[in-house]
């Protein structure tokens, strides 16, 4: 029953908790000593699928997956390495919503391990502080780079930013396509996913309302 119900859990891609699930000791191991590991399991992956690893072109694919997961689009669940973020004085005293658009978002569906791909919009009110801009991109892509289900994502991000900013007013939406949608199950290659998170004087509905205008607008900004 267990096993089904995990099952059921996976294909309607429900989210079960607010942090990323981790083991205890989950970063007891070195990166190299993960790299081997799942080199070696990656490669039993592909043996079990009839792949020759013989082959010139799938012989490095275990490693290079390996090296992959831990260094690139999985490296977000290390906490060393979270971006270091820089807040500078609000010397201008600007007090109005500032916008950070069309992030763009990589990530992976934790339930089926293939790729999230789509755009995130951040908005907050400054105070006596403000974020550099590309801090907001750096937070975003530490959140996305572990396996991830869109939900979590889009609180992870908010509430990140309402620490480091010390403030309530934050908002995010997050639009994005999940190919575990689109090339398998259901296989619908139109729809996409939006989430939204909003916190503060985002609950306002005109706050809102402006913050959502701002993401609506169609920039053009191809320099």
């Amino acid at each position: 029953m267990k096993e089904k119900v995990n099952e059921n859990i996976g294909e309607d891609h429900v989210l079960t908790s607010i942090n990323t699930p981790l083991v205890k000791g989950a970063f007891d191991k070195s990166d190299a000593e993960k790299i081997e590991i799942i080199k070696g399991h990656f490669e039993k992956i592909m043996e079990t699928l009839g792949l020759d690893l013989n082959d010139d072109s799938l012989a490095g694919s275990p490693e290079r997956v390996a090296k992959m997961y831990v260094a690139e689009i999985f490296s977000g669940l290390n906490p060393l390495n979270e971006p270091k973020v820089s807040l500078f004085e609000n010397s201008y005293k600007y007090k109005g919503m500032l916008v950070e658009k069309d992030i763009e978002l990589y990530s992976v569906c934790e339930h089926h391990f293939v790729p999230i791909v789509g755009k995130v919009h951040v908005a907050y009110f400054a105070n006596e502080n403000v974020i550099g801009l590309s801090k907001i991109n750096r937070i975003v892509q530490h959140f996305a780079k572990r396996p991830q289900v869109q939900e979590r994502l889009t609180v992870q991000i908010v509430e990140k930013l309402k620490e480091v900013l010390n403030t309530e007013n934050v908002a995010c939406v997050v639009d994005a396509k999940h190919l575990c949608v689109n090339m398998r199950g259901v296989r619908d290659t139109k729809s996409s996913t939006i989430t939204s998170r909003y916190s503060g004087l985002f609950n306002q509905n005109d706050n809102k309302s402006e913050f959502l205008k701002h993401i609506s607008l169609d920039s053009k900004l191809d320099i």
